[in-house]
């Protein structure tokens, strides 16, 4: 069984493809096909939630619940999300999406059936949003904080000090936002971070990242993931071309054509634990 091929990061929500095989629990089970329009939630940086939608062949359909990363071993071992017990690129191992579904599989979904895969395409276009959005927002927030760097943490892809790559803890995308949090601890005061000055300039800092994601949405700047290859294991990378510049990040998640796609995007920072840095990121549709 090869690598699952993946149509998710030309923003595909649709699409037709041959079962390869069941796999039944007691509650339920998971159905691999050999291409999927389905994004997965990443079993290893679970920022993104998985795509939601419906299997259909004959006028018959079930509900994925959420697509997931599944591997299976060439000795028939097949694990999904945090089960899964071994490294991408694992020789004797290939990769998948896995669709589950609740319940008894209809009698229609076999190895072998052609069916139709359709994902649901406004909360694909929410959490699109959110992914961008949470990229964005980390680079305004580096872009703001760069001069409280006394030491050179390296940079991030637009060319500021790189205060996500050090501190960040955790990242969760939700529907049109992201919450992400910040450790500010000792090695990070280590690496030459000011964190009195941050909390002493929070308000400030916070409307900086505000008016710099005001300007780069004003832009409508255009926003792609480039593959290396169809399968669910090619790298890809997001992309978008800011005013400044180009920038790129290594991304396995969804995101918008263009940031006209936007009509707001806004940032809270919160420091009541003096020792963490909560970035709440809130996007708004053009449509909305």
């Amino acid at each position: 069984m090869s690598d699952t091929l993946v149509t998710f990061p030309n923003g595909t929500t649709e699409g037709h493809a041959t079962v390869l095989a069941v796999h039944e629990a007691e509650n339920g089970g998971a159905v691999i096909v050999d291409r999927t329009p389905f994004h997965p939630v990443d079993h290893t940086w679970p920022d993104q939630p998985g795509d939601r939608g419906t299997i259909t062949a004959s006028g018959e359909s079930i509900a994925v619940t959420e697509a997931v990363m599944a591997a299976l071993s060439d000795d028939g071992v097949f694990a999904t999300g945090a089960a899964i017990p071994v490294r991408r690129g694992t020789e004797g191992w290939t990769w998948q999406v896995a669709h589950p579904f609740e319940g008894a599989a209809p009698s229609w979904l076999v190895a072998g059936a052609e069916v139709d895969l359709r994902v649901d395409a406004a909360l694909r276009a929410a959490l699109s949003r959110g992914h961008t959005a949470c990229h964005l927002a980390s680079l305004a927030l580096d872009l703001a904080l760069a001069d409280l760097w006394r030491k050179d943490p390296g940079s991030d892809p637009l060319g500021s000090p790189d205060f996500e790559a050090r501190a960040n803890q955790t990242s969760r995308i939700h529907e049109d936002g992201s919450v992400d949090e910040y450790r500010l601890g000792k090695s990070l005061r280590k690496a030459g971070f000011d964190t009195e000055t941050l909390t002493a300039t929070l308000a400030e800092r916070q409307q900086h990242v505000n008016d710099t994601l005001a300007r780069w949405v004003a832009s409508a700047a255009t926003s792609r993931i480039d593959t290396d290859g169809p399968s669910i294991v090619d790298r890809r990378q997001w992309r978008c071309a800011l005013p400044e510049r180009e920038v790129a990040f290594l991304c396995g998640g969804t995101h918008v054509a263009s940031l006209a796609e936007f009509a707001e995007i806004t940032v809270s920072l919160d420091l009541s634990d003096p020792q963490l840095l909560v970035m709440t990121t809130t996007a708004r549709g053009a449509s909305a």
